[in-house]
């Protein structure tokens, strides 16, 4: 974090009304824009960057928009796009004030001076199905402050953003179907690119980012043909590279993508397409869920070619420098992906030996018996998160591009006290600086200079690998790329250099994926432990 004087004149900055200087005007291709001035900044909200197909019409690429008459007002958020509205009383549970299929907005936050400035392109979470670019925890004013500009986008979700059904396929002029909300983000990137000089920023100097759902987006971005050249720089915050839905064959043991679409009509009493069509689009992102429709993207062979680890094995992704890492305590606030607890240490051992043969041995040491609550909130943390971020930096090495690794490892007394130490999505407030915009049930971290330290280094080392691809911290110890020694960065109370993440951990999970991937019938995701599968030798 920050000294304490730069976090008050920040947090002063940053609640200091639209009124303070005059409204900046910026003429971009797209049409004149009417932002608002904050001092130091300049903010626009709610800009359209495509139009998404509504109503009869949807489930297709998001159309481009014609450059609008006039100077557009972009002091307000726009919608979010249509989600299931969350329960109250969770920690991610935030207000969205209005949905609407007619989403797909973004906003920028820059330097009042800034000419040419890297760029950050922020892409939320929420597993494909909630979120939006309006979380108030995504606020991107202390990052524009370090000399970036910082765009966050919406995209299309749910059912509405990841549908794949046969008679979309055969509408298609490509025979595809699904990714709508992959292709949504595909257009956001691209307008940015067109626009985003007049506001100050380097098109030629832009970074994608994103955490959980948004960790997969930039991983499938990468992957993607259709994505190449959009940008330069990669962040990923807690990724899962697990086994996709291919568009009209069953692998891994998974349905394909059409056949899912065609089984949800029939859950929800429609008949195929034109019954999906027609229902109201608010009940269908409710009801989609309920009747079992989980978001993922499709691979299509077109947006997308191969399984994510297919297209890195074979080098055929983005060739950027990476940022990857993932959480400690990811599965406390994700306690559903956790398997049940066994009742006694020996049925413990004995399910692990039975489901994990000849890597049993491997797999105790790493998670004992011993201490059976933290190994099965271990064993899915690191066969989802840790596997995927240090596969991620691996690959991009190999590939000879610079790759930083990460362990946020970092808690404070309101996490511990509701046993949530570095729970999931727990590092998203120090990268943007926005510990005080957390969701009403976020453990509450207190403003103490230790804090106050942690956060100024955690926004400095993103800022930097935004500008350059290496993060390089004033004041902050080196961060030495993964190809050295196997180094990376954990996030305690202050950052500490180390090598060799969890010694074993990566080896484990690749041989057991590598063996589901060459019998062909099997997953990778959270089918680990005491509930995976036979491993096949």
């Amino acid at each position: 974090m920050r000294m304490w004087l730069l976090a008050i004149m920040a947090l002063t900055l940053g609640t200091q009304p639209a009124t303070a200087r005059p409204a900046p005007v910026v003429q971009a291709p797209a049409g004149a824009v009417r932002g608002e001035g904050a001092r130091d900044l300049n903010i626009y909200r709610g800009l359209p960057y495509a139009a998404p197909p509504v109503g009869p019409l949807r489930w297709q690429p998001p159309t481009p928009l014609a450059p609008w008459p006039g100077v557009r007002e972009a002091s307000a958020f726009g919608p979010a796009c249509l989600q299931p509205r969350m329960p109250p009383g969770g920690i991610y549970a935030s207000e969205l004030p209005q949905l609407s299929e007619d989403c797909l907005t973004l906003n920028i936050w820059a330097p009042a001076n800034a000419m040419a400035a890297p760029v950050m392109v922020w892409i939320h979470g929420g597993s494909l199905v909630t979120g939006s670019s309006r979380e108030s925890m995504y606020d991107g004013a202390a990052l524009a402050r370090r000399g970036i500009v910082v765009v966050s986008i919406n995209y299309r979700l749910g059912v509405l953003g990841y549908l794949a059904h046969p008679e979309l396929s055969a509408q298609s002029p490509d025979g595809v179907s699904g990714n709508y909300g992959l292709l949504d983000q595909i257009a956001a990137l691209a307008w940015v690119k067109r626009n985003i000089a007049a506001f100050g920023g380097d098109p030629s100097s832009m970074t994608v980012a994103g955490e959980s759902a948004g960790a997969l987006s930039v991983m499938y971005l990468m992957a993607s043909p259709l994505a190449r050249g959009l940008f330069q720089r990669a962040i990923l915050q807690s990724g899962y590279m697990i086994s996709t839905p291919e568009m009209n064959v069953r692998r891994f043991g998974e349905e394909s993508a059409e056949t899912r679409g065609r089984t949800l009509a029939k859950r929800l009493g429609v008949e195929g397409l034109a019954g999906l069509r027609a229902m109201d689009a608010g009940a269908l992102a409710e009801r989609a869920p309920k009747a079992g429709f989980a978001s993922f993207g499709t691979i299509d062979g077109k947006v997308l070619p191969r399984q994510l680890v297919e297209v890195f094995d074979r080098g055929e992704q983005a060739p950027v420098p990476v940022l990857a890492g993932f959480n400690s305590g990811e599965i406390r606030s994700l306690r559903f992906l956790a398997p049940p607890k066994p009742s006694s240490p020996a049925t413990y051992e004995a399910a692990i030996r039975q489901r994990y043969g000849t890597l049993a041995d491997a797999f105790l040491r790493l998670y004992p018996s011993s201490d059976l609550g933290e190994s099965i909130l271990a064993t899915p943390r690191d066969a989802i998160y840790g596997w995927t971020a240090e596969r991620l930096a691996a690959k991009q090495t190999a590939a000879g591009k610079p790759s930083f690794l990460y362990l946020f490892d970092h808690g404070w007394p309101a996490a511990r006290g509701m046993d949530l130490h570095a729970f999931h999505a727990a590092e998203i407030p120090y990268v943007f600086g926005s510990r005080d915009k957390t969701p009403p049930g976020w453990p509450k971290a207190p403003t103490s200079s230790l804090e106050t330290r942690l956060d100024e280094a955690i926004q400095g080392y993103w800022a930097a690998f935004v500008k350059g691809g290496a993060p390089v911290a004033a004041r902050q110890p080196a961060w030495r790329p993964y190809g050295e020694a196997r180094a990376y960065m954990a996030f305690e109370d202050a950052p500490q250099p180390k090598v060799r993440l969890m010694p074993g951990m990566y080896e484990l999970h690749e041989e057991v994926v590598r063996r589901r991937r060459a019998a062909g019938d099997t997953p990778w995701n959270w089918n680990v432990g005491i509930v995976a599968p036979v491993s096949p030798p």
